[in-house]
């Protein structure tokens, strides 16, 4: 999250209520648990390119792409990896492909998801690192649920992080979205913040059975990023991923001393929610954020309602 530490006002609590109703259900199913962030899925112009970002800059482990064999997955970790895909024909602006997440049982979220009237979800594949389909969110973006097949989540060699903690991306209408993500798939609020409150920039929630969170990143009224504004650029940074580090110095300063700094870059600065981060970007503006796992002070604007995560 693009955040600079600021004062917050008080109230902000009250701008967020939410009036959302939970959708009835149609079956009395039992949601598989969903246990945190497998991968986010972007489009390059430049595999080339992109493929030194990941590999040199951040330290990824390339591997094949079972979902595309023109892809490539670069691991963070065992079961944790961004998938970069080529730009296909008349693509717009954004360059996000999916989000995808982790579950104990694709089979049975892919029925409970469809007993509930998620329409659109994609046959069950599989591949050498397990199974997967994909739905789309109430605004219209891929959204994949993985079983992985390796029951180890240990770091790659190398890697500057080896553990995503969280993605955001683009959102309009945060009532819609909730009733998706919180009210039927379970994930649980764990901390909201803005620029300028009352305005609400960011809404976190943790996944229902884990510490990864999804970042909503809210453009249009009641936020601080009008949609006239969102162009190109300012996409790569509201859909990004964010790699967990326990020493933001020492992660960038490792970056620094062995001249594996991407081209742009900001930070580091401490986010608005007592955390420290710091943004590097892919070749096509693509946001990857290295955050620490614990807050360092008191965040602003809304307290953690969970835990955050450890390691």
């Amino acid at each position: 999250m693009m955040r600079r530490l600021a004062l917050c006002a008080g109230g902000l609590a009250s701008a967020l209520a939410l009036a959302a109703v939970t959708p009835p259900r149609k079956a009395h199913l039992v949601r598989p648990a969903i246990t945190g962030i497998s991968h986010l899925a972007v489009y390059s112009s430049d595999l080339g390119a992109s493929e030194h970002f990941y590999v040199v800059v951040l330290g990824a482990t390339k591997g094949p792409d079972p979902e595309n064999p023109a892809g490539a997955r670069y691991y963070f970790s065992e079961q944790q990896f961004v998938e970069v895909l080529p730009s296909p024909a008349g693509l717009g602006p954004s360059r996000l492909a999916h989000v995808a997440y982790n579950t104990a049982d694709a089979s049975a979220l892919r029925a409970y998801l469809i007993a509930n009237d998620v329409a659109g979800a994609s046959e069950l594949r599989r591949g050498p690192q397990g199974v997967w389909f994909s739905v789309k969110d109430p605004e219209g973006n891929e959204v994949q649920f993985v079983q992985p097949s390796s029951k180890g989540n240990a770091a790659m060699a190398g890697a500057i992080s080896g553990r995503i903690i969280h993605v955001g991306h683009l959102v309009r209408d945060r009532a819609k979205q909730d009733l998706f993500y919180r009210d039927l798939l379970g994930f649980r609020p764990y901390w909201y913040g803005a620029f300028n409150p009352p305005k609400v920039d960011w809404v976190s929630q943790q996944a229902p059975d884990g510490r990864d969170w999804l970042e909503y990143m809210m453009v249009g009224p009641g936020s601080d990023v009008p949609l006239e504004k969102v162009d190109a650029n300012q996409l790569g940074v509201l859909n990004h991923v964010s790699l967990g580090v326990p020493n933001m110095q020492a992660a960038v300063t490792t970056l620094y001393r062995e001249n594996r700094l991407s081209k742009r870059h900001d930070g580091p600065q401490m986010g608005l929610d007592g955390k420290w981060q710091a943004n590097f970007y892919d070749p096509d503006g693509t946001r990857i954020e290295l955050m620490e796992f614990q807050p360092v002070m008191k965040p602003c604007c809304s307290e953690f309602t969970a835990e955050s995560p450890t390691q």
